[in-house]
């Protein structure tokens, strides 16, 4: 389960099923539940919630209705990516975009999140900025490195500082650029050498962003995804136009 049963208490007076969509959406907005998210199952939910199951699934049928979240038989009911994400990866993805425009993206996104998530020192993101760094770290320094695990870890890193930046439509395009981190990460993190000068590029913005230094941080995000660039377009060259 990704949510904590202390998220969800039981609901006051009022419509049922107004009222258990309103906790949800509330739960969305103050970014306790993140797109992707999976609400608790049915039954768990009703209960948490001290309400009926026939009041529930009304309340989230409205909710799916309305684009908030998707109900998948079989899987459960997750939180929907916001219109804000879903128009965004339309427009990046409607047509093959080149690899040089998703760096540019990477820099659009990335850059005022490390400058901001510096300057707001938001204790409990930050704190998930430095376990999501750690979990990186000793996954980039094993002897025999696991590329899958270490695709995921590194978006995570870069995904939690835009969390920390405490700005909605940055928060919107989390899924949008992880598409974006996964398509550059392919060609970039079994370049020799690069893996290393990764680590030190994502401890330089990890120490500026913790210290509150938005200049430095911003600095140092822009050499890491610059660095990347560069070995994703030596990567390619090297592979030649039939690879």
């Amino acid at each position: 389960m990704t949510t904590e049963s202390s998220m969800w208490v039981p609901l006051q007076q009022g419509r049922v099923p107004d009222l258990i969509a309103d906790r949800i959406l509330a739960l969305i907005s103050s970014e306790k539940l993140h797109p992707g998210a999976k609400l608790p199952p049915e039954r768990e939910l009703a209960t948490l919630l001290g309400t009926s199951r026939p009041s529930l699934r009304e309340a989230l049928r409205s909710l799916q209705a309305k684009g908030i979240v998707e109900i998948r038989h079989g899987a459960g009911v997750f939180v929907a990516d916001p219109a804000t994400t879903r128009n965004l990866r339309e427009a990046v993805f409607a047509e093959e975009m080149s690899l040089a425009e998703l760096f540019d993206m990477r820099e659009v996104l990335e850059l005022p999140a490390v400058s901001w998530a510096a300057a707001n020192q938001d204790k409990e993101k930050l704190a998930d900025v430095r376990k999501a760094f750690e979990a990186l770290d000793e996954a980039s320094a094993r002897d025999e490195v696991d590329w899958a695990r270490l695709q995921q870890l590194d978006a995570a890193f870069h995904l939690s500082i835009v969390r920390a930046a405490g700005n909605r439509f940055l928060s919107q395009t989390l899924t949008v650029l992880q598409d974006i981190l996964a398509r550059g990460m392919e060609t970039t993190l079994q370049v020799p050498g690069r893996l290393e000068r990764s680590r030190e590029d994502h401890r330089k913005i990890l120490e500026a962003v913790l210290s509150g230094q938005p200049t430095a941080a911003r600095r140092a995000a822009a050499a890491h995804i610059r660095g990347a660039r560069k070995a994703a377009f030596s990567r390619l060259h090297a592979e030649g136009p039939s690879a």
